[in-house]
């Protein structure tokens, strides 16, 4: 073998925790010449030596670390064997013959909704969520109320479902000649026909009346349409009570 093949034998005989002796012998014909052997890292021989020195080739060395085995080397070495990287854990098959029930599934839980203030960005969903109230309008004209709101200082809250907005309550306050606090307002509130019935209208009053008393109101009310008699006992049921007649008329 030349030279390099010899270095990258040592560098095999290293990977397995041991060292490649080479001999020292330089002139050809020599009993010694071009002789390898092996030894751990206390110096122990492990191939090809004797008292003298290696006595081995280098095909015999090669062809040794070739069949070491794992367990060969780690344990008659006294070296540790290099341990594999273990994959993530994988919940045990169950034997056929199991009579135990097999361990339930993990179940995805669904989202939890949640309240946010409105963006521009909502406002082609929230254009559908009127609509569905029965207040159709376009999308510029609900961008420029949502500019002025907020610039007013009211507030425009909506409840999502993970990325889906599924409801919207529109929040002010006035003052008002003849009170000695501002009055609060729900000025709109309606949410996804898909997810009534699970709570998310309640979480919209519920933040709106934070809003409203963090803002200094000490009453607040909301108007609803006299067909809309679902909405009627849903406002009861959160402590609302009918106190007035409203008028409109258009200009």
């Amino acid at each position: 073998m030349s030279e390099p093949d010899l270095d990258q034998l040592a560098d095999a005989a290293r990977n397995r925790g041991l060292k490649l002796v080479r001999s020292r012998v330089r002139t050809p014909g020599k009993r010694r010449f071009g002789k390898v052997g092996l030894v751990d890292k206390s110096g122990k021989p492990v191939f090809g030596m004797d008292a003298k020195g290696p006595i081995g080739t280098p095909e015999d060395a090669q062809d040794y670390l070739r069949n070491l085995g794992t367990s060969d080397w780690g344990a008659s070495l006294d070296v540790a064997a290099p341990q594999r990287k273990r994959s993530a854990t994988k919940a045990p098959r169950q034997p056929a013959n199991d009579p135990r029930p097999p361990p339930p599934a993990k179940i995805k839980q669904p989202p939890k909704p949640k309240i946010r203030n409105a963006k521009p960005s909502d406002a082609p969903t929230l254009v559908e969520l009127f609509g569905f109230l029965g207040h159709p309008i376009d999308e510029k004209p609900l961008r420029r109320n949502l500019a002025a709101l907020k610039k007013a200082g009211d507030a425009v809250l909506v409840a999502t479902l993970g990325n889906e907005i599924v409801g919207v309550c529109g929040v002010g306050r006035r003052t008002v000649i003849h009170r000695d606090a501002p009055l609060g307002r729900i000025t709109a509130l309606v949410v996804a026909k898909e997810t009534q019935g699970h709570g998310i209208g309640r979480m919209l009053v519920e933040a709106a009346e934070k809003w409203m008393r963090d803002h200094g109101c000490k009453l607040v009310e909301v108007t609803s349409n006299d067909r809309r008699t679902q909405a009627h006992a849903f406002y009861r049921h959160l402590g609302y009570e009918r106190t007035s007649i409203r008028f409109a008329k258009k200009l």
